[in-house]
């Protein structure tokens, strides 16, 4: 197996991680007991397509995406992926919601009614 480089480096040139990644893709179909052919049908691709891919020969990322779901492997970019929550305009109708249960009103004190007698001789 070959020796991984540090894609991290900023002197490492984008072919060498094109290069790095193909081998990472050809070792996890290999370890998936997959061939080209196969795993091409799985991902909806051609053969040359995974060729291209395992060599580092400038692939899409679609191709890429393909390729790693039909490895069951989506899990990889998972790392970039924002964390799904709130979208800003629900974070803004829910901020508004509590801003109004939170509000406090002013209103006029209560006037007590005059009290009228009851009873006889009232």
């Amino acid at each position: 197996m070959a020796t991984m480089i540090d894609i991290a480096s900023s002197n490492v040139t984008i072919g060498e991680w094109e290069r790095e990644i193909g081998d990472a893709i050809r070792q996890l179909r290999i370890s998936s007991g997959l061939g080209q052919v196969e795993l091409a049908d799985r991902a909806n691709l051609s053969r040359s397509s995974i060729q291209a891919l395992e060599q580092g020969r400038g692939t899409r990322l679609r191709t890429m995406l393909a390729v790693l779901r039909a490895l069951d492997r989506s899990d990889a970019f998972e790392s970039i992926m924002p964390e799904v929550g709130p979208t800003p305009l629900q974070v803004l109708a829910d901020a508004q919601r509590e801003a109004r249960r939170t509000q406090h009103r002013v209103s006029k004190p209560r006037q007590k009614k005059p009290q009228v007698p009851e009873g006889p001789g009232a």
